[in-house]
C-alpha cells in the first residue's frame, strides 16, 4: 500500500447522516415531506452562505432547531415535537403532545 493513498484518504471528511422520523404527521397529512425537505435545503447555512448543504458540518442542534422553525412557521409547533431518538442524536423523530396527560393534570 502506498503512503500517498493513505494521506489522500485522511483530508477527506467524513460526513455524517441524520434523520428526522416524520412518519406519523406525514400519515395524518399535519405536514408534507417535500416541504420540510425544501425549507431545510434552503435554510442550513454552512460557512455563513444558506443553501450549501454540506452535511459533515452540520451539528444535530442545528438540525432540531431548523426542525422546529419549520413546524412554528407552519402552525404544528402546538402539537409536534423534535425529540432524539438515540443517544447519538442523529435520528430525531416528531412525536404529538400528550395531551390526555395535561388534561388530567388541570382536572385535579
Amino acid at each position: 500500500m502506498s503512503r500517498g493513498g493513505a494521506v489522500g484518504a485522511k483530508g477527506k471528511k467524513k460526513g455524517a447522516t441524520f434523520t428526522i422520523d416524520c412518519t406519523k404527521p406525514v400519515e395524518d397529512k399535519i405536514m408534507d415531506i417535500a416541504s420540510l425537505e425544501k425549507f431545510l435545503q434552503e435554510r442550513i447555512k454552512v460557512g455563513g452562505k444558506a443553501g450549501a448543504l454540506d452535511m459533515h458540518v452540520l451539528g444535530d442542534r442545528y438540525l432540531k432547531y431548523l426542525t422546529k422553525k419549520y413546524l412554528k412557521k407552519h402552525n404544528v409547533r402546538d402539537w409536534l415535537r423534535v425529540i432524539a431518538s438515540n443517544k447519538d442524536r442523529n435520528v430525531y423523530e416528531l412525536r404529538y403532545f400528550n395531551i390526555a396527560e395535561n388534561e388530567g393534570e388541570e382536572e385535579d
